[in-house]
C-alpha cells in the first residue's frame, strides 16, 4: 500500500532529499516550499521520473492558513496521511545574543517553534486512532545546536531547536496510544546551503575539524535515518531523538 508523507521545506536541502528518497521509495509526497518555485519544481520532476507522486505547494509555515492549505492539499490529492516530516527552519545569521534584533529573533521561534507545532497538529488531528484516524509517524529535524548551544554563533537557533527536542519527547508521551510516533533527528555538520543563507558560507571548512569523523554530513544521510525512522522498522522507536553528528 503507497504511504503519504508530508515534508516542510522540502525543496532544498535535507528537506528535499527526504523528499526525493520517500518518492523513491514509493511515497506520495506532499511538500512546502516558501519562495523558490524553480527548486521546488527540480524535486517534484526528479520524484515524477524515479516513478513517484509529488506536489510541491507554496506555503509560509509561520502562517496557520498556509499550514492548513498544505494538509488539504496533502488530503485532496493523496488522501490518508501517514508521515509528517516537520523540517521547514532558519537559523537567522551569525549573531551573538548581544547584537540580535527583536525581528530576527520572531523569525527564528515562529518557523522553528511555531511552525513545528502548528504542524505537528494538523498531523495529529489527522492520523489520531482517537479521532479515527489509523495513526502514523512524525518526524522533526532538530539540530545538534540543542545540545551544543551556538554559543558566538546562533543561540537563538539552538534555543529553538531545544524546543524542537522538547516537542518530540512531550508529544510522542501524549499520542503514544493514539498509534502516532514522534521521534527528531538532530543534524551536526551538514554540508548545505544553511550556513551560506546564515552569512558564514565558510563555516563547513571551519568547524569541520572538530568532527571526529573528519567530515561533514550530507543531507543524503540525514534524510536516510529519516526515512528509517518513519517506516515499520522503528516501529517500538518513539521520543527519541537520534543525533547525526559524525560524533561531534
Amino acid at each position: 500500500m503507497t504511504r503519504v508523507m508530508i515534508v516542510t521545506g522540502g525543496s532544498r536541502g535535507i528537506g528535499a532529499a527526504t523528499a526525493r528518497l520517500a518518492g523513491q521509495r514509493g511515497y506520495h509526497v506532499c511538500f512546502s516550499y516558501k519562495a523558490n518555485e524553480a527548486q521546488a519544481r527540480a524535486v517534484v520532476d526528479d520524484i515524477v521520473r524515479a516513478g513517484g507522486r509529488a506536489v510541491a505547494v507554496k506555503a509560509d509555515m509561520t502562517r496557520e492558513d498556509d499550514i492548513k492549505r498544505l494538509f488539504e492539499t496533502c488530503d485532496r490529492e493523496f488522501g490518508v496521511l501517514d508521515v509528517l516530516v516537520n523540517n521547514a527552519g532558519i537559523t537567522g545569521p551569525v549573531r551573538r545574543i548581544v547584537d540580535l534584533d527583536e525581528a530576527t529573533l520572531r523569525a527564528v521561534l515562529d518557523v522553528n517553534v511555531v511552525g513545528y507545532i502548528l504542524c505537528a497538529r494538523e498531523a495529529v488531528r489527522r492520523m489520531s486512532t482517537a479521532r479515527g484516524g489509523k495513526g502514523g509517524a512524525i518526524v522533526n529535524v532538530s539540530s545538534r545546536a540543542s545540545v551544543l548551544g551556538g554559543a558566538t554563533e546562533w543561540v537563538h537557533y539552538a534555543a529553538a531547536k531545544g524546543a524542537t527536542d522538547s516537542l518530540t519527547i512531550g508529544l510522542a508521551r501524549e499520542v503514544g496510544a493514539e498509534g502516532i510516533r514522534v521521534n527528531a533527528v538532530r543534524p551536526g555538520l551538514i554540508d548545505t546551503e544553511i550556513h551560506a543563507a546564515a552569512g558564514a558560507p565558510d563555516r563547513v571548512a571551519r568547524l569541520v575539524g572538530g568532527v571526529p569523523l573528519g567530515r561533514p554530513g550530507t543531507a543524503e544521510e540525514v534524510a536516510e535515518t529519516v526515512l528509517w525512522l518513519a517506516s515499520d522498522q522503528a516501529s517500538y522507536v518513539s521520543g527519541a531523538l537520534v543525533d547525526i553528528g559524525g560524533g561531534r
